[in-house]
């Protein structure tokens, strides 16, 4: 089975535009991937009473949104800077904006925050933050945070069908699963790893443009096709 915890490059956070894609300015790499996450969806029913019947029958009402949770750890120990420089771009996120334009009806009103996206993988989520918790746990001797927990909900109220995954590098098409090569992969474990069988690492060979399957090194980024 794809392990996406070993081997991946790091999972972002995107501001994105009205199409949800990435907007130029506005990315947050996540220090360490999580090492799982949860999606949640709920329907929203009424109860109505039948005189003739002791049990409430079910009536629909809505469809909620789509609920993505996560935990995430941030840490800046090694460079002792306060690790609040990175995790307040999360904030930044929640944060809705002022119409400042003048000439518009709306001017000094507070508009929607923005969208984002977290994508890991072949996983994009377009969605607004709607809840934050950061904990610090790691401190240096002044009391500067430098390590944070952050335990972080995403809900998306548009159909998944309106933002099928996007390519943040290019805008469009399919996201593909990315591979980071550490010392000692090879592509036969590699292709057993993420397709349970290692007799298709010519599948991932041939789309990487690789003449020589012994030739990985450290650091390479694989694209892994989907069969």
């Amino acid at each position: 089975m794809f392990n996406p915890g070993i081997g991946l490059v790091k999972a972002k956070i995107y501001l994105v535009n009205e199409n949800g894609k990435p907007e130029k300015d506005g990315e947050l790499t996540c220090m360490f991937n999580p090492n799982e996450y949860t999606v949640k969806k709920t329907n929203i029913f009424k109860e109505t009473t039948k005189q003739d019947s002791n049990s409430p029958h079910a009536e629909y009402f809505s469809a909620g949104g789509q609920t993505l949770s996560l935990n995430l750890i941030f840490d800046s120990y090694e460079n002792r800077t306060d690790i609040r420089l990175k995790t307040d771009q999360l904030w930044k996120f929640m944060s809705p904006k002022t119409n400042k334009d003048k000439k518009s009806i709306h001017e000094g009103k507070k508009i929607d925050p923005p969208e984002v996206a977290f994508a890991w993988g072949s996983f994009w989520f377009v969605s607004f933050i709607t809840s934050m918790t950061q904990k610090f746990t790691l401190f240096l001797h002044d009391g500067t945070p430098v390590r944070a927990e952050v335990d972080i909900d995403f809900v998306q109220y548009t159909d998944w069908e309106d933002y099928r995954p996007q390519n943040p590098t290019s805008g469009g098409g399919p996201i593909s699963r990315l591979w980071q090569v550490v010392q000692g992969d090879r592509l036969d474990a590699i292709a057993a790893e993420v397709y349970n069988d290692a007799n298709k690492w010519r599948r991932i060979a041939e789309h990487n443009h690789i003449q020589n399957p012994l030739n990985l090194h450290p650091g390479q980024q694989l694209q892994i096709p989907d069969i």
